[in-house]
């Protein structure tokens, strides 16, 4: 990309090393404490304990009928966690930031988290193999099932929560302060959980399940950003 001098920013984020490792350091540990809490959800539906049951007495209750407008809107907030859509805004974001502050890392750092959201997600859904909440099943993992984790809750999270970290670290540049939009991130991923619990579409242990891993993959990118340092691809 063109590294003009007149089209150079103000860098006024604190590149120092060793501020990039402790960001770095407290990315990791946050990852560590999210992926014990999907290994203790996780152990928790395989061996039917508390959170188990209340799986059941969630699937169980009563849902209304959604028909018409409402349905329409109920499907477009489910729409916040679709892959397709939510990739494309993410990349269509980072290609942008990209080419305004003339580095690939944006671009690079959301197609890591796609790559990882495939791997890792995917690789847990195959492995788990969980029913769906609908079939309702006693015994419900290793059915080849594809519902645990939530890909659709994990999906939010780590691209809506990627897509705010680099407005983030791109708008914290002189004369900004920094756009932080970790609310929008809050909101997309709480809709997303509640529009799937309203559809039966998942049991709430796998939206915990898609949260706790969502958020180990998110920090974890964030970490390798913050490890690899470049004058000439910034962040």
């Amino acid at each position: 990309m063109s590294t003009r001098s007149e089209d150079r920013f103000d860098d006024v984020v604190d590149q120092r090393i060793e501020v990039r490792r402790h960001e770095m350091n407290v990315a990791l540990r946050w990852a560590a404490v999210l992926t014990f809490g999907f290994i203790l959800v996780t152990l928790d539906i395989i061996n039917q304990g508390l959170l188990y049951r209340f799986d059941q007495f969630v699937a169980d209750i009563n849902r209304p009928k959604l028909t018409g407008m409402t349905n329409f809107i109920v499907l477009r907030i489910d729409d916040l966690g679709l892959r397709w859509i939510t990739a494309t805004i993410l990349l269509i974001t980072a290609a942008l930031v990209s080419r305004r502050f003339k580095s690939w890392r944006p671009l690079n750092l959301s197609l890591l988290s796609l790559i990882f959201l495939n791997l890792f997600v995917g690789a847990a859904k195959i492995g788990f193999g969980r029913c769906k909440a609908r079939e309702d099943f006693d015994i419900c993992m290793f059915t080849d099932g594809m519902a645990y984790p939530s890909g659709h809750i994990s999906n939010a999270l780590v691209t809506w929560g990627l897509f705010a970290y680099i407005i983030f670290r791109y708008t914290h540049r002189a004369p900004f302060e920094g756009l932080k939009l970790y609310w929008l991130v809050a909101v997309a991923t709480i809709a997303v959980g509640l529009v799937s619990l309203l559809r039966n579409t998942h049991w709430f242990t796998d939206l915990l399940g898609g949260m706790f891993l969502g958020g180990a993959i998110l920090v974890l990118v964030v970490a390798i950003d913050r490890f690899i340092p470049s004058s000439r691809q910034p962040s």
